[in-house]
């Protein structure tokens, strides 16, 4: 039997069931996905389906998200038999670093990990005076269908296991020898169509008993999927919500991001406002600047009005160029300008930091040069 996390407990299914309950969000496999198991959750696993003693999921749970093993055999302090069970009943997922670029300006790596299917993602390690990020991909592909995003090109191919999440920020770890101090979920995919396995990475990567990361340290982007974010909202979590925006109106946002099509832009922001009141975290608006798209000066106004008296920080970005979609940065000064034109209004804004602008610093470029295609056949 498989075992299928769901609120409440655990549940086992048969593969056949597995098939038709979970589809393209399960990495099919006969034995458990041990690193996505919450602590209570690896104590159920521990008593009932190996017949140990409770204490033992405290030891494993150390030996996965502290120790970051590789193996059942890493994990000394148990015994043979315990680690045979294991390895009998349990999977340990580990990426491999399939390629690694290394920005000969400031440092920043991309990572292309292979994932134990054959499929392949990427993750961004960047420093800061703050400490070390690492931003990771929730899912192959996406299906948002954003028209400025290389990873979206070719569609999604299936979410990613919170163990998979997890093991983008352990593997750079093991890589580097640096601890991850903070991390946002921005890279390849749309974390909130994959809620409840990222939800668990979240409860995972800020378990005081593995790596005890800060939730405030830790910012997920959505292109906003309206429910979710209301959802995310009653979590009682203390991470930073940001909203990919990248246009000022409805019109303008549904001609770059389809997902707007579904989720009107008023009721965007209106969502937004609720997690800030629920959760007293400042929202972040991510608007990538498009050479003659949207970095007009009726656009810095149409975006001031919109975002008028909302206690919010505004990150433009320079689009990234992407062959295929044929867009272009603003200059410099215009993305300057800008700024200062929505400054002037009392809004908070910045320019995003580039790094890592001499290698594929579009989120799934790397990932398409290596396949040369975005879903593996």
């Amino acid at each position: 039997m498989a075992v299928l996390r769901k609120t409440g407990g655990l549940r086992f299914f048969s593969k056949e069931e597995l098939t038709r309950v979970v589809g393209d969000n399960f990495c099919m496999s006969e034995r458990t996905d041990i690193k996505s198991l919450e602590f209570d959750e690896l104590e159920t696993f521990v008593t009932e389906e190996l017949g140990e003693k409770k204490f033992r999921a405290g030891q494993i749970f150390s030996w996965l998200h502290e120790k970051k093993a590789r193996s059942f055999d890493e994990m000394t302090n148990l015994s043979k038999d315990l680690r045979e069970k294991l390895a009998e009943k349990a999977a340990l997922t580990t990426l491999s670093v399939e390629e690694v670029q290394t920005s000969k300006i400031d440092g920043t790596k991309k990572y292309l990990f292979a994932l134990p299917d054959g499929n392949f993602i990427e993750s961004v390690l960047m420093s800061y005076k703050a400490g070390t990020s690492v931003c990771v991909s929730t899912q192959v592909g996406c299906a948002m269908g954003c028209s400025f995003c290389a990873s979206t090109i070719g569609g999604k191919v299936r979410s990613l296991a919170a163990s998979e999440i997890l093991d983008q920020i352990y593997a750079i770890e093991r890589d580097t020898g640096e601890r991850v101090s903070h991390c946002v979920l921005m890279g390849i995919g749309e974390p909130l169509d994959n809620y409840s396995n990222v939800l668990s990475f979240l409860h995972l990567i800020t378990d005081e008993r593995g790596q005890n990361m800060s939730e405030r340290n830790i910012t997920l982007s959505t292109s906003g999927l309206v429910p979710k974010i209301y959802d995310l909202a009653e979590e009682g979590l203390s991470i930073t919500l940001a909203l990919s925006l990248h246009a000022p109106t409805q019109e303008q946002r549904e001609a770059i991001m389809p997902v707007a099509k579904t989720y009107e832009i008023h009721d965007c922001i209106a969502a937004c406002k609720y997690y800030f009141e629920k959760t007293g975290r400042r929202v972040s608006f991510e608007y990538a600047l498009i050479d003659g798209v949207n970095d007009r000066d009726e656009d810095a106004a149409a975006l001031s009005a919109l975002l008028h008296g909302f206690p919010c920080h505004v990150n433009l970005i320079p689009v990234n160029p992407v062959v295929e979609t044929g867009y272009r940065r603003p200059p410099r000064e215009a993305c300057r300008a800008f700024q200062k034109k929505l400054e002037k209004t009392g809004i908070n804004v910045t320019i995003r930091r580039e790094l890592g602008r001499d290698i594929d610093g579009s989120c799934g470029q790397l990932r398409r040069k290596h396949t040369g295609k975005d879903i593996l056949e």
